[in-house]
């Protein structure tokens, strides 16, 4: 196989088969065709969900947040927007359809019932609800609407690596899926997380949250619609003072067409890596297999968005980075305007969250 570049684009070609990823994203509609808003500003994924929907087309109306500071620090980095003074005004818009937030985990379900009552689709940050209850009241809420209840699940959909290696899979380069493996090592830097952080009826739990962009990736890249967690693990290892966290978590699941799924992720990201984690996917085919390293390829300079494929010709190297963008945001805007499942099924996404809270409820406590 061998790879060339031309107009930003990567073509892969191989005897008598040829692999070429989409053509970079453009936006998808005209400014004031779809306008969305921006309510609770707990996490920092806001800004990257906002800016995806803002490169796809969409026009930025509005910001809630009770706190601000934060609001400043929003309004900062989208100057243009709209200070709102509270989350009724937001919901009370009839020029808002759709909804953006990245509250406390616990409370992203709550609020993404209300604005589904208030008739607007809403997109929120992983983990998208913290228990069963709230899974079974999105589920009913969104089946009795239509409403959408989308998810930034931003390890695939906001990773060009990740948007690559599901073009290449798709295209059969790797044959039949038949197992995912992925790692989320992140770094924890304490004094800079809020006290919900460290608050499990907050947060979640290690694999309910930062875990959640694992299963969806092993629902993605293998094709299956449902999954059965067979094991799970959770502990404590090194932070004494803040004894409701989970530090470490790893889980596997067997999926509904035999394929299978293994993750790990940790709060041991050591100060020396280049960035905040060295997260990695493995995609194993029948016919060769992909490695993502998706933000750094350690101890090189070479930067993020690495894949690796392996396969009857060869090994081979793509730098994803400039080169596949985002096409999550612009196929998520249509499918609120055209009421259409291209970017994510709903039940994609709550499938993901509900291995994320079952794995959570089952896992085994490791002593530290």
């Amino acid at each position: 196989m061998t790879s060339s570049q031309e107009n930003g684009k990567i073509s892969m070609a191989t005897d008598g088969m040829n692999y070429a990823p989409a053509p970079m994203p453009q936006p998808v509609v005209e400014p004031g065709d779809f306008t969305f808003s921006v309510a609770a500003l707990d996490h920092g994924h806001i800004f990257g969900m906002t800016a995806g929907l803002v490169g796809a087309g969409a026009t930025l109306k509005s910001v809630w947040d009770p706190d601000p500071a934060k609001v400043e620090m929003f309004k900062n980095l989208f100057p243009d927007v709209e200070v709102a003074h509270s989350e009724e005004e937001v919901l009370a818009d009839d020029d808002v359809k759709l909804v953006a937030g990245a509250a406390i985990t616990s409370e992203r379900a709550p609020l993404g019932l209300r604005v589904i009552a208030a008739g607007k689709d809403y997109f929120t940050d992983k983990a998208p609800l913290t228990t069963m209850e709230q899974l079974a009241a999105v589920r009913e809420a969104t089946a009795r609407t239509g409403q959408k209840y989308a998810v930034y699940y931003s390890e695939r959909i906001h990773v060009e690596a990740a948007v690559l290696a599901g073009q290449l899979v798709e295209q059969g380069a790797i044959g039949r899926v038949i197992q995912v493996l992925g790692m989320g090592p992140h770094r924890l830097n304490a004094p800079s997380r809020p006290a919900w952080f460290f608050n499990k009826e907050q947060y979640g739990g290690i694999l309910c949250d930062i875990g959640s962009h694992n299963f969806e990736q092993m629902l993605y890249f293998t094709g299956a619609k449902d999954a059965t967690v067979t094991d799970a693990n959770i502990a404590n290892y090194a932070h004494p003072d803040y004894p409701e966290l989970d530090d470490f978590g790893d889980a596997h699941i067997v999926m509904d067409n035999g394929a299978s799924g293994y993750v790990r992720v940790d709060w041991f990201t050591p100060d020396g890596l280049s960035t905040w984690g060295d997260g990695r996917t493995v995609l194993l085919g029948t016919e060769g297999y992909i490695e993502l390293r998706k933000y750094a390829n350690i101890a090189t300079d070479e930067g993020p968005g690495h894949v690796f494929l392996v396969d009857g010709k060869g090994e081979h190297h793509f730098n994803a980075t400039g080169k596949v963008g985002y096409p999550f945001f612009g196929e998520l805007i249509l499918d609120c305007l055209n009421r259409t499942e291209n970017a994510m099924t709903q039940e994609h996404a709550l499938k993901a969250a509900e291995l994320a809270v079952t794995a959570q409820a089952k896992a085994r406590i490791l002593a530290p």
